[in-house]
């Protein structure tokens, strides 16, 4: 069995038939043509595409037939709303589709309570993503979501970042057929750090700078994600990451 296969009660994977580019260009015109016969057609040959995408939730404690029918939904509104003439792979705008229908879903069945205004900028932001990829093809950027909504660019990122599934502490993050490195591994002890001078001067010159940088210094140090990680959150090159992390760090040094 492959690795991290989704299995789907009633479904047989190896007869999942595979849609050539050109056999969905041909169904997409009859779809467009008033061919309402094609839309079953079109929904059985992107079901790996769904399952595809479910391979990336398989360490969660969900019900993946539960999630697979999540995942069709978002795959039938890329279906009604997918438009030859955007110029892109049907695939391409289908994933963020299928994948926000499915963090939605994980989100209003999450046992961590959202305050309404974050929940309301959170719908806010992906009705406008989804939007925004519809009309061109790619994904808006969380300074365009920010300008667009009038709120500021925290306030979308944390909006965001509420919409990702709560992890355990005991969740495993690494093993190299040793000891096991777990989430609560990588949590600092605060207590170590005693030097209150100290800290009350980085804690200063973090605040000084803008409010993104502040963002990055604090999701790589202090939650410990990697420069591609954050990248994804805020819809920007790891270049530019990097970037932004090394000119932080050389202004907090200087107030330090």
């Amino acid at each position: 069995m492959a690795k991290h296969k989704v299995e789907i009660t009633g479904l047989t994977t190896s007869n999942i038939e595979v849609l050539t580019q050109e056999e969905m260009e041909a169904l997409f015109k009859k779809l467009k043509e008033g061919d309402l016969s094609v839309r079953n057609r079109l929904v059985e040959g992107n079901f790996r595409l769904v399952l595809s995408i479910l391979q990336r939730f398989h360490n969660k404690n969900e019900n993946m037939d539960d999630l697979f029918q999540v995942g069709c939904i978002g795959l039938l509104k890329a279906i009604d709303n997918f438009d030859l003439s955007y110029g892109v792979m049907f695939s391409t705008y289908c994933v963020p589709m299928v994948l926000g229908e499915i963090k939605r879903y994980l989100r209003d069945n999450n046992s961590l309570r959202v305050s309404r205004s974050i929940k309301d900028i959170a719908y806010k932001s992906l009705k406008f993503k989804e939007e925004y990829i519809m009309e061109h093809g790619i994904e808006p950027s969380f300074e365009q979501i920010a300008k667009t909504l009038g709120v500021s660019y925290n306030d979308v990122v944390l909006a965001m970042q509420s919409l990702k599934p709560t992890v355990s502490l005991f969740e495993p993050i690494y093993n190299d057929g040793g000891d096991t490195i777990y989430v609560f591994d990588q949590i600092e002890d605060k207590k170590e750090n005693k030097d209150l001078d100290v800290r009350l001067a980085v804690d200063k010159a973090l605040r000084s700078l803008p409010e993104r940088e502040q963002y990055i210094i604090d999701q790589r140090f202090i939650v410990g994600k990697t420069q591609m990680e954050i990248a994804n959150d805020l819809g920007i090159s790891q270049a530019q990451i990097s970037r932004l992390e090394k000119n932080a760090l050389v202004r907090v040094k200087k107030q330090i």
